[in-house]
């Protein structure tokens, strides 16, 4: 999971001039609007802690345009304790003028954000190792995910659940996902935004030949469905088929690039579900989209598996439809604030 950095960082870093300055009104109520901030938040952090890395304090620092733009406050950043980086903050909007309480329904009261990897400076080889962890489904053992839950379980505590976003990018949305799932199996829904979620699978989306694609699917499903069935007669436990109907309320806005291999497997994994339905192998396809192939070949041999984090019941699913020159403008942060893209929106609930 690659951060969206590379030549000309200091540039991408300076709000003035890669910002979405084109935002000169506020509009909570525009899908556009909310996408745009939620994504600047996020590049809040990544700034962060690139302002941490090279020593950038007071009038030096990058990263407050980030939030100031939008009427936001920084209340705290959340910290690693393994490398001292900053992975995430939690900002409070405050209402400009008396005017805008208007809108303080469509407005969150607090955003928590969280960055994807920085392959730059000493938070690299940290980032790399809970890369590591997501691939493995082992995310929710590490301490950032613990520092994450905490901050998020505090604020709602606190304020209650009504106008907090989850927003997140790369390994952050990862994050985000995880910490979002881990709450609404308490019954709590956030509004999350999720740029660029990884999807833990073959590139199958990368295919062409559609009848190629969707054959490679329905055998996928119909092998997963088949094992998940076997085991559940056989009583064993299977921990995210019992979860996964849970979950179905909870409707995560996913923000995902077809040329961007990491997150475009979510556009074939929505989409496959419906054409199940449509040819009449809904229960097939349901079935599926609740486990991996190697999650249940693991629990079959008496080994614990846990519940995939990118595997979720219910989306809403946009996705970047602009042509994207190379992956790294594919996969970067700065393409969700763009006022010129080509977006597709579908709603998909279990």
């Amino acid at each position: 999971m690659r951060s969206n950095y590379g030549v000309m960082a200091s540039d991408r870093e300076n709000f003035e001039l890669s910002g979405p300055l084109h935002l000169t009104s506020m509009d909570w109520k525009s899908t556009d609007y909310r996408r745009s901030v939620a994504a600047s938040l996020v590049q809040g952090v990544y700034i962060l802690e690139r302002d941490r890395q090279e020593k950038r304090q007071g009038n030096e620092a990058l990263a407050p345009p980030w939030w100031k733009f939008f009427h936001f406050d920084l209340c705290a950043q959340l910290i690693d304790d393994a490398d001292s980086s900053t992975f995430g903050a939690i900002y409070q909007f405050k209402h400009p003028t008396p005017d805008s309480y208007n809108s303080a329904n469509d407005s969150p009261k607090y955003v928590i954000a969280f960055r994807g990897t920085i392959t730059k400076g000493d938070a690299f080889s940290r980032d790399l190792q809970l890369d590591v962890h997501f691939v493995r489904n082992d995310l929710h053992r590490t301490s950032r995910f613990e520092i994450a839950i905490q901050a998020v379980r505090s604020i709602v505590a606190t304020y209650g659940s009504s106008n907090i976003w989850l927003a997140g990018h790369s390994l952050g949305s990862a994050l985000a996902m995880l910490v979002g799932k881990s709450m609404a199996k308490t019954g709590v829904l956030l509004e999350s935004f999720l740029f660029n979620p990884p999807f833990v699978s073959a590139p199958i989306e990368r295919i062409r030949d559609k009848k190629i694609k969707h054959g490679i699917r329905f055998a996928s499903s119909v092998i997963t469905a088949g094992l998940a069935f076997a085991m559940k007669n056989n009583h064993q436990k299977n921990q995210s088929g019992d979860t996964f109907v849970a979950l179905s309320q909870w409707m995560p806005s996913l923000f995902v690039n077809p040329a961007d291999h990491f997150c475009s497997e979510y556009i074939g994994y929505f989409e496959h579900r419906k054409n199940m339905e449509n040819i009449g192998a809904g229960v097939i396809g349901r079935l599926a989209t609740q486990h991996s192939i190697g999650g249940l070949v693991m629990s079959a041999m008496g080994k614990e598996s846990e519940e995939p984090v990118h595997l979720i019941p219910s989306a809403n699913l946009t996705v970047n439809l602009t042509p994207s020159q190379e992956f790294k403008a594919a996969h970067g942060i700065h393409q969700w604030w763009r006022y010129d893209l080509l977006l597709e929106s579908k709603t998909y609930k279990y």
